[in-house]
């Protein structure tokens, strides 16, 4: 029966299944040998309780024998007298894989989650619980699973006051002021959410940091979170602000290259490790966006890198150095920037670096071409990023799965070393031969109940957790298994969700930046459609640097003839983008400045076009409220008024994306709308207008 839920537990719901179902599984799962000696062994063994309990009626009974059908065997041949028996070969499955088969011990049919560590016992749990919730059966397994990208982290943009930055489901999670002392039973909750896709490693605070995260007051508050994450896997890291020498520890500079600045910061190292042992090291902001760096002594991104590096090498740290940079000078293309900085530098980077670089090169648009520097440092191990929080795409209302977004990115083929380079492999390491990899994922998680501001929002969390264990992974899939087990099992609620999910990134772009258009949200806050903005300290953060429309065209020249970005690609992707004939129409506008009158795939010309997908991507968030509308009495009441609202939310500001875009456009194509269209309701000054002081989520 369908009861009321607020969406905080997440995909872990474990609500009974259907009564066949869970005859089955209580027939397969009827008792549990499972060790309880250290906090992840014990973590293991109450979620596969807490699971199978809600899951079948009944938590199956604890054991330590094999003495009848239907036990569920779950452990390392260290830990669990049983499968040290057994002789499974586990060595392909490193510290993190782990192995679920259905077999049979001493005749009696059994199941075996088994693994070299007990982080990867916890991790074959979840799978095996996933198996279960999602309806699927649990005879006959024969699972093995290895973690493709070694650092899987996401990255909290939250402050020390809680404020998140470009956050949209509340304060921060973190409540420094209570900590150490006060342990909400939230971070646990956090921790089992993370570790059951596979999530290792968080980093607590802000890139535009203070350098008071690395006082001694707040480590002690970061060690606190660290003893509660660590059971599930989950290692702490910490944003350092480039200048913490200066302001914190009374030297003059922060020259990476000054001996006294290396040294304070190895004493700096060696004092986190003191409180954390297995820390994970430092994510680093630097040259960007005002915030200090290397550049200000004259010194390289890999110098600032490097002596970081250093500091923490001693104690298996790493460094994630981000590629998001930008200069005070105004370039004539900022999307060419990071590529310009970094590719020189490709072979200068310490082996604990990695270099994080975003999907795309200007900053996590709706669409953006993967970034040029993917393919292009082979002697670096480059680290994804991918935003979870949808700054750009609708902040906490908008339904916006974006799996079919980090999926696009990563199955782009640079062609750095032929066909199928794929962004994927350079991103595991494949392409390479590199063993340090990495994905992160900028979190959208929040004190909201719901942990992301709406319930659909969850599921680019759950996408990011397993794509980072395998970038090779289908969006579509994903989407199954996430509805599965946060809505229903029932094929008739499955289908028509998973079928709005994937089509709704798709509507966004249409709505907000249709063929290439980007950048054309409000000034500061990011809410709503601002085309027209223009002026301020510097031309790259308007929209009219973006899409340079005139009474000839539309569009961002980056073709030869223009900025030339395209020459950043490998030969065969640069010709493919740098020709209006080859380019993918997704990306047109992004690389060329394109006749209104061109004629487009469709028969239309441009501007016909550009009105037919705003109107498209209007058209599809009906579509979405109508589908939700028919499942009425198939979800719980509580979420279902939820998601309708946000759904009406989203029409409603998609409509007006439409109209205030063509308005504006309007006024350079000096064409009429085509045949059908409506006009905008308002004149262009009516939008140009309205104003949003209070937005949330700005970073200024």
């Amino acid at each position: 029966m369908a009861r009321a839920e607020d969406g905080h537990d997440l995909w872990l719901r474990y609500r009974a299944l259907p009564a066949a179902q869970a005859d089955a599984g209580r027939t397969l799962a009827a008792a549990l040998a499972a060790p309880d000696a250290s906090p992840t062994q014990i973590a293991t063994r109450e979620e596969l309780l807490r699971g199978l309990g809600g899951l079948f009626g009944a938590a199956p009974a604890a054991t330590a024998r094999i003495d009848r059908d239907g036990v569920l065997v779950a452990g390392t041949p260290a830990s669990s007298p049983v499968l040290a028996k057994l002789g499974l070969d586990l060595s392909a499955l490193g510290d993190e894989g782990y192995l679920v088969r259905s077999l049979r011990i001493d005749g009696h049919a059994a199941t075996v989650i088994a693994a070299n560590s007990d982080i990867g016992v916890l991790y074959g749990a979840f799978h095996f619980l996933r198996l279960a919730q999602s309806g699927q059966s649990l005879s006959g397994l024969d699972v093995r699973e290895t973690p493709k990208v070694k650092v899987r982290v996401l990255n909290h943009w939250d402050n020390l006051d809680r404020y998140v930055e470009r956050g949209y489901a509340g304060q921060s999670i973190w409540d420094w002021h209570k900590l150490p002392g006060w342990l909400d039973p939230r971070y646990t909750d956090y921790a089992r959410a993370n570790a059951s896709i596979g999530i290792n490693g968080t980093v607590l605070n802000n890139v535009n940091t203070s350098a008071q995260m690395l006082t001694p007051q707040y480590l002690e508050k970061a060690r606190a979170l660290a003893g509660v994450l660590r059971p599930y896997g989950l290692k702490v890291y910490l944003s350092a602000r480039f200048s913490a020498p200066i302001e914190i520890g009374g030297l003059q500079t922060a020259d990476p290259l000054d001996p006294a600045v290396r040294r304070w910061w190895q004493a700096k190292a060696d004092e986190i490790y003191r409180a954390i042992p297995d820390f994970g090291g430092f994510l680093v902001k630097a040259n960007s966006e005002g915030q200090p760096g290397p550049q200000d002594y004259g010194r390289s991104h890999a110098d600032g890198a490097n002596m970081l590096a250093q500091a923490l090498a001693p104690h298996g740290g790493i460094v994630m150095w981000r590629a998001f940079v930008y200069s005070h000078e105004e370039p004539d293309d900022r999307g060419k920037q990071a590529y310009s900085e970094f590719v020189p530098h490709d072979d200068r980077f310490a082996a604990n670096v990695l270099v994080q670089v975003k999907n795309g090169a200007i900053d996590f648009q709706p669409r953006e071409p993967f970034h040029p520097l993917f393919g292009a440092m082979p002697k670096t191990p480059l680290m994804m990023e991918f935003q979870i929080t949808k700054e750009y795409l609708g902040f906490a209302t908008h339904l916006a799965y974006l799996a079919p977004m980090y999926q696009e990115a990563l199955q782009a083929d640079t062609h750095a070393r032929g066909p199928g380079s794929t962004v994927a492999r350079v991103v595991d390491g494949s392409l390479e031969g590199h063993a340090l990899t990495g994905m992160a994922g900028v979190a959208n998680i929040g004190s909201d109940r719901n942990w992301s501001g709406s319930q659909f929002d969850q599921a680019n969390w759950y996408a990011f957790g397993r794509l980072a264990w395998d970038p090779h992974a289908d969006a579509a899939q994903i989407a199954r298994d996430w509805t599965r087990m946060t809505f229903s099992t029932d094929p008739a609620v499955v289908t028509p969700i998973v079928d709005m999910m994937m089509g709704s990134r798709e509507a966004v772009v249409d709505y907000m930046t249709p063929l290439g258009l980007h950048h054309l949200m409000g000034r500061g806050h990011h809410y709503g459609p601002a085309p027209w903005v223009e002026g301020g300290p510097r031309a790259d953060w308007t929209s009219v640097y973006y899409h340079r429309a005139d009474a000839r065209g539309i569009g961002f020249d980056r073709s030869a003839s223009g900025s030339n970005a395209v020459a950043q690609y490998a030969p065969a992707v640069a010709a493919q983008f740098g020709d209006i004939a080859t380019v993918p129409e997704p990306f047109l506008l992004w690389f060329h400045h394109v006749p209104w009158d061109h004629r487009m795939a469709s028969g239309r010309i441009l501007w016909d076009e550009l009105v037919h997908r705003y109107g498209r991507g209007v058209d599809y968030v009906a579509s979405m409220r109508r589908t939700w509308a028919g499942l009425a009495g198939r979800i719980d009441a509580e979420r279902h008024a939820e998601v309708a609202a946000f759904l009406a939310i989203q029409e409603q500001e998609a409509q007006w994306w439409r109209d205030a875009s063509i308005a504006y456009f309007q006024t350079f194509s000096k064409r009429p709308l085509p045949k059908g269209e409506k006009l905008p309701p308002h004149p262009l000054a009516y939008y140009q207008s309205l104003q949003f002081p209070f937005a949330p989520g700005d970073g200024k």
